[in-house]
């Protein structure tokens, strides 16, 4: 099968969001995800689940969404003139999971496949996602892990895929007006076309399934630890980083916007709960500044 086969992307999308679903739950051991289908207007729709409250997980969702139309956004043409007059289809599953304890990290994924299509021409294709984590009390045990079960999937595609695509989320992921990443990245790939449907297809989904292999041994390892306020509120100091980058530079949430999706699913992505200090820094030598010094920048983890 070397044509692209949008039902099999489809189908993988949504049996990925329910095993996601159902582990995190088991993980969690207290909190359900409710679900909330929806159509967009313009074409297409999605299913977005979200947990509120639970044992681990304060506030998590993990959407899927399939939508379509007769043409793109600027921010979808602007870079790419030749996607203009054609229309489209873009799928994918992304999810956010803000944990209550500040010892296990904030993480994100999101694996998606976009098409446009024009008669009498080929269809323009491609798929697109990764994953990346960020930490609050780093634990380079943790962030190994993490970067190991990233190598280990992109492995069978090629001994340069895991450094390409982990430079890639270093680079994405920096919030250029703070000078730091966002977390110890991961993976990050778009545009991908280049290998054929299928191989493109098989990576997409090892990247997808390759989640909770790296997310959850951390969750595991670190969901009981003892946590006081000041852990908390460093927490939620560093949250504002994540709503900054989200809000700012982020292209799932533009493109989102601009194509008239559904605000409360792109804006799911969002903490329950952040602050903002005016010029912080932390103590020197503490476990907040150790972050700062040891984590926000890129480095080979392994």
């Amino acid at each position: 099968m070397s044509e692209v086969n949008l039902d099999s992307v489809k189908q993988f999308l949504l049996g990925l969001q329910n095993s996601i679903c159902q582990t995190l739950e088991l993980v969690d051991g207290k909190g359900n995800f409710v679900e909330d289908n929806w159509q967009r207007e313009e074409g297409g729709g999605g299913r977005t689940r979200v947990m509120a409250g639970g044992q681990v997980i304060e506030q998590g969702g993990v959407n899927f969404s399939h939508v379509y139309g007769d043409s793109l956004p600027p921010s979808a043409t602007a870079a790419r003139p030749e996607l203009q007059g054609r229309s489209f289809q873009a799928m994918g599953v992304s999810l956010v999971i803000h944990p209550n304890n500040p010892y296990v990290p904030t993480s994100h994924a999101n694996v998606r496949f976009f098409v446009a299509e024009k008669p009498g021409e080929k269809p323009v294709w491609w798929f697109g996602g990764g994953f990346d984590l960020t930490p609050f009390y780093p634990y380079l045990e943790d962030v190994q892990h993490w970067h190991e079960v990233a190598r280990d999937l992109c492995l069978p595609f090629g001994e340069e895929v895991y450094p390409k695509y982990k430079k890639w989320c270093d680079d994405y992921f920096y919030i250029k007006h703070r000078k730091e990443t966002r977390g110890v990245g991961g993976l990050f790939f778009d545009d991908l076309n280049e290998w054929g449907f299928d191989t493109s297809f098989a990576y997409m989904q090892a990247v997808g399934n390759g989640f909770l292999d790296a997310y959850v041994p951390i969750v595991e390892a670190r969901k009981s630890q003892a946590f006081g306020e000041q852990e908390r509120q460093f927490q939620l100091y560093r949250r504002g980083r994540y709503v900054e980058f989200n809000l700012v530079y982020d292209r799932g949430t533009l493109f989102g916007l601009q194509t008239g999706g559904r605000t409360e699913s792109i804006l799911m992505s969002m903490p329950p709960l952040a602050r903002w200090a005016y010029d912080y820094k932390p103590m020197p030598g503490s476990r907040e500044d150790q972050l700062y010094q040891h984590f926000l920048k890129p480095r080979d983890w392994l």
